[in-house]
């Protein structure tokens, strides 16, 4: 009887059921899903790239976009390629230490675009409503210690995630009901009471995205206040224009996440392909729209990366 509790107590294997209900449209749900996280590989290299080979190009934002970049990177890296083989190979098994480990990334790493968010937001507020300052005040040792504040917290929040799962025992099915190894889906598989467990992460996740979602909206609410105060009418709307794109990008990501975050908490009766659809957006989407938002919308980056399609053309 020994082995058995071993293997109740640490399954090997965890099975990826996907989207429940669309199960027949695993192939072509794929198509859209791959062609995203193309855009996102190749956009957030093409902007470290960039912003590496560029000299003039070492300033806040820039750096901080870099550092949104590389998160960006990790983050569609850690769930795509998996998801992806669920959806055109059926391979639905997941080792279980796979599946802590992916969960760690996912969760960690989604705190880190959070706050990498607001850190930009620090950077706009600074810019344009104290520019004389601007460099003084964000130092390039200022910028780092702000992201190892930014990386520090994701990691301390959440790494006790996989420890805690690690010491769970399963003893119902090993079916995980979802495309990759969210949190809640698999302590629902655990069988004991995990109530703990839970409001440990729900409230780890509400402080940080509430904390962060806070300050970054005062911090466009001070911008925009500036903008307006700006006496040439053409600088407003250029203002305004960045600062509207960001914001785009800000809400979709806060949305998807306080839609998730609700249904766990309170949408019983959300249909579950709908939660695990919304789900995937917000993995998704953030890594796609930022290389084309603040990558190809950049004046700066746009123009460096043309110059280098120039030259590459004209070599041909």
């Amino acid at each position: 009887m020994e082995p058995a509790n071993d293997s109740i107590a640490s399954p090997t294997t965890f099975l990826l059921m996907g989207i429940p209900g669309l199960e027949h449209m695993h192939v072509w749900i794929g198509i859209p899903f791959c062609s995203m996280y193309l855009v996102a590989v190749v956009g957030n290299l093409t902007i470290l790239a960039v912003v590496r080979a560029e000299r003039s190009l070492h300033e806040p934002m820039f750096l901080f976009l870099c550092m949104l970049s590389l998160t960006d990177l990790v983050l569609s890296t850690s769930t795509l390629p998996r998801m992806l083989c669920l959806f055109w190979f059926g391979a639905h098994e997941i080792a279980f230490d796979a599946c802590l480990a992916q969960m760690f990334f996912i969760h960690s790493f989604t705190a880190m675009e959070s706050g990498f968010f607001l850190a930009m937001a620090i950077d706009r507020y600074v810019a344009i409503c104290d520019p004389l300052h601007h460099a003084t005040i964000l130092t390039h040792s200022r910028l780092a210690k702000m992201g190892a504040a930014v990386l520090l917290r994701g990691v301390a929040f959440f790494s006790p995630h996989p420890i805690l799962l690690k010491q769970l025992p399963y003893c119902r099915t090993h079916i995980i009901a979802h495309t990759y190894c969210e949190f809640m889906a698999v302590v629902k598989l655990a069988c004991e009471d995990t109530r703990a467990t839970k409001r440990y992460s729900l409230s780890v996740a509400s402080v940080i995205g509430s904390s962060d979602g806070f300050f970054i909206a005062l911090s466009y609410v001070l911008i925009l206040r500036a903008v307006f105060r700006l006496p040439s009418r053409e600088a407003s709307l250029k203002a305004l224009g960045t600062c509207g794109s960001h914001v785009c990008v800000i809400l979709v990501f806060y949305s998807t996440a306080v839609f998730t975050f609700l249904t766990h908490r309170f949408g019983h009766n959300v249909a579950p392909q709908v939660h695990i659809f919304i789900a995937n957006m917000y993995l998704l989407v953030p890594p796609f729209l930022n290389p084309i938002v603040y990558g190809v919308r950049t004046k700066k980056i746009r123009d460096h990366v043309l110059d280098f399609i120039r030259v590459k053309t004209a070599d041909l």
